[in-house]
């Protein structure tokens, strides 16, 4: 299947939170107590059993109060931080662009929680398991849009091939800035290219999102180097200490080393 994306135009949101209920009912996800935390956003953060969910900015401006309207899930990066830390492999990519986690492999280390620029992934404390956005995989497989595009009604969410998808998003953002030069694409070019993109209005950190999100220097350098460096240096000393045995078994010294060592076990007993 051809890589898939999903475009989200904030210009067109209501904050309806119509995508976060499609989101819960489609993968059976259990309701959870919420509680005001400012205008009105009521969920504060992911949790292993809320995987998207709308963030509300309030932004005055010329005496003019502006909604910051955002709905966030797992980005699905191309190149996924939370994959280049996972410590037992049980996190993947799919060819149409999705990160999932095996739940089966996963083992609760929490590597990803820490190294995901969005902090998106959440342990669930009752199955000591990953939890976040799946992109609705098992839809998009059976060519059906993700429950939150589906669900949609002012149209803000955008789903299907990338290369179809794509166009239409940039054609969105010139229109957009002929009357707001601030309209831009996020996450376009985040993180390898991510799966779903934003039209935002004004800068990231108004809508609470990081500039330059990366990945963690100091993973890269773990896994891309120090650890690499680290299996060649003890293949090399496995290496160094065969052909040490080896030679040395050539030459006689073990031999030789033996009969040493006998002979002063013989004198030390006389």
């Amino acid at each position: 299947m051809a890589r898939k994306m999903v475009f989200i135009d904030t210009s067109l949101c209501t904050g309806c939170k119509a995508c976060s209920v499609a989101c819960k009912a489609w993968n059976d996800l259990p309701a959870e107590k919420t509680q005001r935390i400012s205008s009105y956003q009521t969920q504060a953060d992911f949790t292993p059993n809320t995987w998207t969910y709308v963030r509300f900015r309030e932004e005055y401006k010329d005496n003019k109060m502006r909604f910051n309207m955002l709905k966030l899930q797992c980005f699905h990066c191309a190149d996924p931080a939370c994959m280049k830390a996972c410590s037992s492999n049980a996190i993947y990519k799919t060819e149409t662009g999705y990160t999932l986690v095996d739940k089966e492999k996963c083992i609760g280390c929490g590597y990803c929680v820490a190294n995901c620029p969005w902090g998106v992934p959440k342990i669930d404390e009752a199955t000591n398991k990953m939890s976040k956005c799946t992109g609705c995989i098992d839809r998009v497989e059976s060519g059906i849009k993700p429950a939150c595009a589906q669900t949609c009604q002012p149209g803000a969410i955008h789903f299907g091939d990338r290369d179809e998808i794509m166009p239409q998003a940039q054609a969105r953002v010139a229109e957009l800035q002929l009357t707001n030069p601030k309209a831009h694409l996020y996450g376009d070019n985040l993180m390898g290219g991510t799966t779903y993109v934003y039209l935002l209005q004004d800068r990231p950190d108004a809508y609470g999102l990081p500039l330059n999100p990366t990945t963690p220097i100091s993973l890269t350098l773990w896994k891309d180097i120090v650890h690499p460096l680290g299996g060649i240096a003890i293949g090399a000393s496995a290496a160094a200490i065969t052909v040490g045995v080896i030679v040395n078994f050539v030459r006689g010294n073990y031999a030789n080393r033996a009969k040493i060592i006998a002979e002063s076990h013989d004198e030390g007993g006389k």
